[in-house]
């Protein structure tokens, strides 16, 4: 299970009391002209779940070099141990029908028992059709469905700032819980280690167990999936979902292939910025400037070339490379998108197909620390996938599974922006290590 309940909260909104305008328009009153949305409320939570999980993680703990030496032989890097868990969160029903409930992928991995309680009380057993960890996505079915609910489906990129959004879950427990608040920012990614990030940002209170509940709007429809808070303590108003369209793709693959076909574009870039873009004399300050294309890749067939700024996808904004990469990243192998391009000052539209993804290629990088260790882009940050006995990559302690995270603070997910970091150190160089549930430091010598 991914780091978020203690180490990254993650969870569903709990808002503070809305406060409207005299002039806000509410589709919802009582009959003495109060504002209210009771009567949405009553539609749409019956199709909010609360989710409860028991199953077997394996956790890791690296072993002190003294230690290895105790008894006068090398001894094992680390300690794996097989440990009991129980969890609870939140999810949201999205086909009566088939008992399609849609999930955080952290709420369920490694369950060998998963229980689904309705509003009404009822329970379910539920068995995982399939999940999406580098989205944060696990779509759940319940055993022999009878007499749900479900929700209507949303479109997130018709979301504006500033929209008022409700949110529906399962804090710490306590059973439904409704709270509200407004949409704070749209496309925010480099948010904890997932790869796909492109987070509806909202000022509501989420808290441990409201993981995979809904975000709706005022008129019911589910616009995103609760998913995240910034920081580890508790609310401080900064909490993340996952858009519907973006939950969507991913469950119509899962439901059509039992996986995952993710689409990949064939670009490599960086977010574009006002430095970048006075370097390069773009008139624009947001989106995905392109600096390699990856060649016999779906952008190289379709004419993208570097020094591109994708703008746009599908007629919906791009502010960054993160958010490009989480939408390309959720739809299928296969689809077809119409990119906005901005190329020597002239706006251009670009159809392209994306490609089938592959499992990201086994590389090894040049300094001298780092020799015996073989690595793989992950999305979420760069894998070791190997450490060679003796090397100099173990005795800095590097150790099979470690995710490096960041370069001196600076996030990397590519191999060439760590090797980039690397070489640009000035004095010390940090490397910012995942390591099952715990961050730690490991310092290259120069």
């Amino acid at each position: 299970m991914k780091k978020y309940f203690a180490w990254f909260s993650i969870a569903v909104l709990s808002f503070a009391a809305l406060s409207l305008p005299a002039t806000a328009q509410i589709p919802f009153f009582r009959s003495n002209e109060t504002p209210t949305l009771a009567p949405m409320l009553e539609d749409v939570t019956p199709a909010v779940v609360n989710i409860s999980v028991e199953g077997r993680r394996v956790t890791r703990q690296r072993i002190p070099e003294a230690f290895r030496y105790f008894f006068g032989q090398r001894g094992p890097q680390e300690q794996v141990r097989e440990e009991p868990f129980q969890g609870l969160g939140s999810g949201v029903i999205i086909d009566a029908d088939e008992g399609y409930v849609v999930t955080n992928n952290h709420v369920v991995d490694g369950a060998t028992e998963i229980v689904v309680t309705l509003k009404d009380g009822r329970t379910f057993e539920a068995t995982v059709l399939g999940t999406d960890p580098d989205s944060d996505i696990a779509l759940l079915q319940l055993a022999d469905p009878e007499d749900l609910t479900e929700i209507e489906i949303g479109d997130s990129d018709e979301l504006r700032v500033g929209d008022f959004a409700v949110a529906i879950g399962n804090p710490f427990g306590l059973g439904q819980t409704v709270t509200s608040g407004i949409i704070s920012a749209l496309g925010r990614s480099g948010i904890g280690n997932d790869q796909l990030q492109n987070f509806i940002q909202t000022d509501a209170a989420i808290n441990r167990g409201n993981s995979g509940g809904a975000l709706v709007d005022l008129e019911g429809n589910l616009i995103g999936i609760n998913t995240a808070i910034l920081g580890a303590a508790g609310n401080i108003g900064i909490g993340f979902a996952i858009p519907s369209n973006m939950m969507k793709n991913l469950v119509d693959q899962i439901v059509e292939f039992g996986e995952v076909r993710r689409g990949v574009l064939g670009v490599r870039g960086r977010n574009l910025n006002q430095e970048l873009a006075e370097a390069l004399d773009i008139n624009i300050s947001r989106g995905a400037w392109v600096s390699e294309v990856v060649e016999g890749g779906a952008a190289d067939e379709a004419g993208i070339q570097a020094g591109d700024v994708i703008v746009s996808m599908n007629d919906a904004p791009i502010q960054s490379f993160g958010e490009l990469a989480a939408k390309i990243g959720s739809a299928g192998a296969g689809t077809e998108v119409e990119l906005g391009i901005l190329r020597d000052g002239e706006t251009l539209s670009i159809d392209v197909e994306l490609q089938q993804g592959s499992a990201a290629p086994v590389t090894q990088l040049s300094h001298p620390a780092l020799q015996g260790a073989t690595f793989s882009e992950e999305g979420r940050g760069i894998e070791v996938r190997e450490v060679t006995p003796n090397s100099p990559a173990e005795r800095i302690g590097l150790t099979t599974g470690d995710i490096i995270a960041a370069v001196n603070r600076q996030p990397v997910n590519t191999m060439s922006a760590l090797q980039e970091g690397i070489d640009n150190s000035k004095g010390v160089t940090a490397l910012t290590i995942i390591r099952g549930n715990s961050q730690l430091y490991l310092l290259l010598p120069n």
